[in-house]
């Protein structure tokens, strides 16, 4: 019979390198071309990239919390024995820094974003505040239309003298402030 060999095939006859275990040590690594960043380098990079998007986060989160704030509309000191938002308009000097009560129509009513405050005025001499941050998602109300209060972003209504929800998402009405009218102007607290 006739004995064939080739010679294009070898088999590894060492017994330290074989294909199930992988190189243990660098020099034993075959060369990709240029040295490659080492594992600490990837993990410096990615830490600068996750660092720079918290600071342009918190860079953007106090931009807007700049937008929302203001000064306040003036307040009165608190008077324990008043409670809920109704005031009887009293007599008296204007209060120093007091908003004109002129400035609340009549069947209508203001709002005062710098402090999200709305104020109504549903009769002649009858004022009303409210929280003007609606209870569904957190924006603030834009109108006093009919009687109502209404948030823009989904639509819900309030009552413009009770503050209590009418329609839509919300699901309570707005929080009651209270109002202090002394002469021509009043203050919110």
């Amino acid at each position: 019979m006739t004995e064939r060999t080739h010679s294009s095939t070898t088999e590894p006859t060492s017994s330290t390198s074989t294909s199930d275990t992988p190189p243990t040590t660098p020099s034993a690594l075959p060369s990709t071309g240029p040295a490659e960043p080492g594992l600490g380098d990837r993990i410096s990079v990615l830490t600068d990239r996750r660092g720079v998007l918290r600071v342009a986060g918190v860079v953007v989160g106090a931009g807007a919390l700049a937008a929302c704030s203001s000064p306040p509309v003036p307040t009165a000191p608190a008077d324990p024995s008043s409670s809920g938002a109704a005031v009887t308009p009293s007599s008296g000097a204007a209060a120093a820094g007091g908003t004109p009560t002129s400035e609340i129509p009549v069947g209508g009513g203001k709002i005062f974003a710098d402090t999200k405050t709305v104020v109504t005025q549903p009769a002649a001499g009858t004022f009303k505040a409210f929280d003007a941050v609606c209870p569904h998602q957190g924006c603030t109300v834009s109108s006093v239309e009919g009687g109502q209060i209404i948030c823009p972003c989904h639509q819900s209504h309030f009552d413009a003298t009770t503050g209590d929800r009418v329609s839509g998402p919300a699901p309570t009405g707005l929080t009651a402030k209270t109002i202090t009218v002394t002469g021509d102007t009043f203050t919110v607290s």
